[in-house]
């Protein structure tokens, strides 16, 4: 999956602009800009809850085109929450991608030269006079105060596959076929590898499992930075509470694709295992979730935000306003096959009692 998605020359995202219509899959931020105004929300309250902190930087790890990032901002600009307050930090990969990024964000961008003290790659400032700064690792995040977004990007960090058998388990892993050297087949390991050695639990019951340590090595690390600095993170994506098995796929023109065939020319993803981040985290960070995308955005009152645009909207504006958020609401489609979950501080844990995290608690 990593060299398939981010090799650097030949990578799935490293050359060109995936997302959309005209591209292979379209994520909620595309189809509806409800979506990314209920997150803004949710970051300001649940901001202004602990105490406003400042300066905060807003962090989003894989930011797609944008979008999502310059929906949050326009509410936080009708929010007070401007440049003296707030610096913007995006985790991206590809060169390509941050120049979309940076071309829907920011009114002067450009190139900048990587140095121990300042480790960003790429900058630029928005038209409310906001810094933003590109990196390609979550290593290279300055330690301050942070509010994390990540939007369908667990998703797609490598997994290792694994299948339950008559002796024991074996990783599933890819191989040249022998009729073909042009195609690529699943096999199943003849001997515990390694992985398989390390990564499962003894108490598990299932028969196919996938689990993902670049995740969990990922979890560690912003558990590590929360605690010693303070700040809070937000996940959304597909994903399970640890009960699914085989949920590797590829989708290429928004169809479902064989994710071994033509590699890099497809998107390759497995359903987050939500309960292995929770675990990752250990007794650094407190989590709530997972719950529904229906769930949540309902009890953000995203019904309220709709019913105003609507009023103020264009017969033809009101049709793409309702389109969208049939789509992301969906309870047969977006609405439930996406799960939110998020992470404070245990520092916070009694705090969060009698401040309930909103849009994980239905009201009362």
């Amino acid at each position: 999956m990593k060299e398939v998605l981010t090799r650097p020359k030949m990578g799935y995202y490293m050359n060109k602009d995936v997302f959309g219509t005209r591209g292979d899959f379209i994520t909620s931020p595309e189809i509806s800009q409800l979506f990314g105004e209920m997150l803004a929300i949710w970051m300001i309250s649940e901001w202004r809850k602990i105490g406003s902190p400042r300066p905060f930087q807003l962090v989003e790890l894989g930011p797609g085109r944008g979008t999502m990032m310059a929906d949050i901002l326009r509410v936080f600009g009708k929010l007070g929450v401007t440049g003296d307050t707030l610096e913007v930090h995006l985790v991206e990969v590809s060169k390509s991608l941050s120049e979309i990024q940076a071309s829907n964000l920011c009114r002067e961008h450009g190139s900048a030269a990587e140095s121990d003290k300042h480790p960003f790659y790429y900058r630029g400032l928005t038209d409310r006079e906001i810094s933003v700064f590109w990196h390609k690792s979550v290593e290279q995040l300055p330690e301050k105060f942070s509010v994390i977004v990540a939007h369908e990007f667990f998703d797609a960090l490598p997994i290792h596959k694994f299948q339950r058998t008559s002796n024991g388990w074996r990783e599933v892993l890819v191989d040249v076929d022998p009729q073909d050297s042009q195609k690529l087949r699943m096999v199943t390991s003849s001997i515990p590898t390694p992985a398989s050695l390390l990564l499962i639990r003894e108490s598990e019951t299932r028969d196919h499992i996938e689990v993902s340590p670049s995740s969990g090595a990922l979890m560690q690390f912003l558990a590590q930075r929360l605690e010693e600095f303070g700040g809070f993170a937000l996940i959304a994506d597909y994903g399970h509470s640890g009960d699914k098995g085989d949920t590797f796929r590829a989708f290429k023109k928004h169809q479902l694709h064989d994710p071994l065939c033509e590699p890099g020319t497809a998107d390759l993803t497995a359903d987050v295992d939500f309960s292995y981040l929770k675990k990752a985290v250990g007794d650094k960070l407190i989590s709530f979730g997972p719950v529904t995308q229906h769930e949540f955005l309902k009890r953000l009152h995203i019904d309220v935000r709709l019913k105003k645009l609507l009023a103020s909207s264009t017969k033809e504006q009101q049709d793409e306003l309702l389109s969208g958020y049939k789509m992301i609401m969906d309870e047969k489609g977006m609405g439930t096959a996406f799960k939110f979950m998020c992470f404070f501080p245990s520092v916070l844990a009694e705090f969060f009692i009698s401040h309930p995290v909103a849009g994980f608690y239905p009201e009362t």
